[in-house]
This record gives C-alpha cells, sequence and structure tokens, in this order.
C-alpha cells in the first residue's frame, strides 16, 4: 500500500499549504510548493496511460468499489444505492472507471454514460426515476453527462481524457448504431463571471438591456415563471456565448475549468442549453446552464491542435450566433479568480 500512502500523504499536503497561506509563513510554503512539485512529476510517470486500466462498472462490479463510485461522484450526487442501480444496470446506462495496479479497488476517475436517440439538453430526463430504458438497436447518442476524479492526491494528473477517447472507441466498437459522442456538462464558473459583469462598468457580452433584463435572476421564482424566464433567456444565452468565446484568463484560455478540459481534449462546444439543470446546485452555480461538447472522431485531433497551439475555441454555428454584435475587446482574467 506504498502508492496509496503518498497519495494520502499529498492531500495531507494540500490541507498543510492552506494552514501555511493562513499562518502567513512564506518560507515554508515554498518549501511545500517544491515538495508538490516533485509529488506530481513521480504521479505523472507512475500513473500514466501505459499503466491504467479501463474497467466497466456494472450492477455486479463488487459492493466496495459500487460505494466508493456512490461516495466520489462529483456532478450529479447519487442519492444511494437504489440511484446507483438506476445508473448503471439498465442496458442504455453505462459507467467507466480508470484503475491502477497499485490502487487495486480504488477508482482513480470514472464517466457516466446515457445512450440516447438524440442529444438531450437537460439532465432531469436522463436522471429520472419514471424513465423507461432505450432499446440499444434505437440508440445513436452516447451522452457522457458526469466525470469525477476519485483521488485528491492525484490533482494535476491527466486521467480525463484518455478516458473519453477510449470509452468512445469502445462503445463505437460495441454498437455500429452510435454516431454522435457528447457530453452534457455543467458551467460550474459562469453564474460568478455573470455576477462581475453585470456589475462592471462595460460589462463583456452584454448590452445595457441585457444586464436590466438579467435583474430578474434576483428573483426566486425567475426559472419557474415563465415571462421571467423567457426574458432571461433573451439575455442569457448571448452573456454565455460570450463567457466561452471571449472570456479569457491570463494564459488565453478560457475562464471555465470544464470547457478547458474538454476543449484541449479536442472536443467542439456544439450547444449552450437553457435550464438545463435547474437543482439548487445548478442554478446557484450556471443559473440552470447545461452545455454539449461534441467529439467528432473525425476532427479531435484538429481542434486539439488549433486550441493548444493558438488557444481557438471551436464551436458550432448555433453558438457563435448567438454572441452579440459589436463587442469591446475581451479582458483576461486572473486564474485565481476564475
Amino acid at each position: 500500500d506504498g502508492t496509496l500512502s503518498l497519495v494520502r500523504m499529498r492531500e495531507d499536503l494540500f490541507d498543510l499549504r492552506r494552514i501555511l497561506r493562513d499562518e502567513g509563513e512564506p518560507n515554508l510554503i515554498d518549501a511545500a510548493d517544491s515538495l508538490d512539485s516533485d509529488f506530481e512529476h513521480l504521479f505523472a510517470s507512475w500513473f500514466n496511460r501505459g499503466f491504467l486500466v479501463l474497467r466497466h462498472i456494472d450492477w455486479t462490479t463488487p459492493a466496495h468499489i459500487l460505494e466508493k463510485i456512490i461516495r466520489y461522484e462529483a456532478v450529479h450526487e447519487i442519492a444511494g444505492w437504489d440511484d446507483l442501480r438506476r445508473r448503471i444496470e439498465p442496458a442504455d446506462r453505462r459507467c467507466f472507471a480508470f484503475f491502477h495496479p497499485a490502487l487495486v479497488d480504488e477508482p482513480l476517475i470514472f464517466v457516466e454514460v446515457a445512450l440516447t436517440s438524440a442529444i438531450a439538453p437537460a439532465i432531469a430526463p436522463i436522471l429520472s426515476q419514471a424513465r423507461d430504458p432505450l432499446p440499444l438497436k434505437s440508440a445513436t447518442t452516447a451522452i457522457f453527462y458526469s466525470i469525477s476524479n476519485c483521488q485528491k492526491g492525484l490533482a494535476g494528473v491527466t486521467f480525463g481524457n484518455f478516458l473519453i477517447k477510449q470509452v468512445v472507441e469502445d462503445l463505437a466498437r460495441e454498437i455500429p448504431t452510435l454516431k454522435t459522442f457528447v457530453t452534457l456538462s455543467p458551467v460550474p464558473g459562469f453564474a460568478r463571471w455573470l455576477d462581475r459583469e453585470r456589475r462592471a462598468e462595460a460589462p463583456q457580452g452584454l448590452t445595457r438591456d441585457d444586464v436590466e433584463a438579467l435583474r430578474l435572476l434576483d428573483e426566486p421564482d425567475w426559472a419557474t415563471d415563465k415571462a421571467k424566464s423567457d426574458a432571461v433567456r433573451k439575455a442569457l444565452l448571448p452573456a454565455a456565448a460570450a463567457y466561452f468565446l471571449r472570456a479569457k484568463n491570463e494564459r488565453g484560455r478560457p475562464l471555465d475549468p470544464v470547457a478547458r478540459f474538454h476543449l484541449g481534449n479536442g472536443a467542439r462546444l456544439e450547444r449552450i442549453n437553457f435550464l438545463g439543470d435547474v437543482s439548487g446546485k445548478g442554478l446557484r452555480q450556471s443559473h440552470g446552464l447545461m452545455v454539449n461538447y461534441l467529439y467528432d472522431l473525425s476532427a479531435i485531433e484538429k481542434n486539439h491542435e488549433t486550441y493548444a497551439n493558438l488557444g481557438t475555441v471551436s464551436a458550432s454555428g448555433a453558438v457563435s450566433r448567438e454572441l452579440r454584435a459589436n463587442l469591446p475587446p475581451p479582458r483576461s482574467v486572473a486564474l485565481a479568480e476564475a
């Protein structure tokens, strides 16, 4: 268990660094940062793709691993065993996880997949208790709706890009009718960014009328009142387009961490979905927005290269058309704020 002990030691190091920052110990912070760099370098070597093992998680998977899947789910909380069963047992649902030989029963990262007949714009139908399973012969679309990293001590070690590409290849081989591979992703930084822009003298991606309409977001019933939600929608979607296509951090990359992950993997920003997640968490972090990122096997490498080399965000025409004309130049935002 030496490898697992080192992973847990790095988790303790994260806690120590927070304490040192709070207490204002610059010399000790530098030492802790140096140690953390050693950890990250070591783990990047130990946990490279050649050692990773992909497993299909289903209802026959040992209970102690299923229990960890429930505990580690970070996007859409799993409310116990019945909820987990609905996500992994039906024929039109899949779950895959990466494991490492040195951490035998500890998943590193896992992805939950819904097989559907169309691109889903909202999470509620996917997680519904009352839905009827789709026959596999009717499945044309694989939707990656939750990706969860499991080991905090392995932060900074890349797994997700390998996982998605491997699962896409495996599913395409298993189910020939699948032609479309997309995510249904949260937008965790959008509400914070929008709040800042609404208060700015020269808001990015917003007209004065937009700012006025978005005052409705402060009213608790805006998402359920049709007149209010229609008014919000007209201002929110152009703002979201500006957030993804124009708002950059100091490295010239999109502010949103989920966007950076998928765009860096070669995906295309396909669709912005209004009120895609009306849970309390979804409304707090993104005013209900969810996004579909499309993994087009024929364009992944090209998209990845243009993003990596030029910072270009690959986006569909539908997303690009939402962007307001005559916008002010984009501003960079410090990574700490993003």
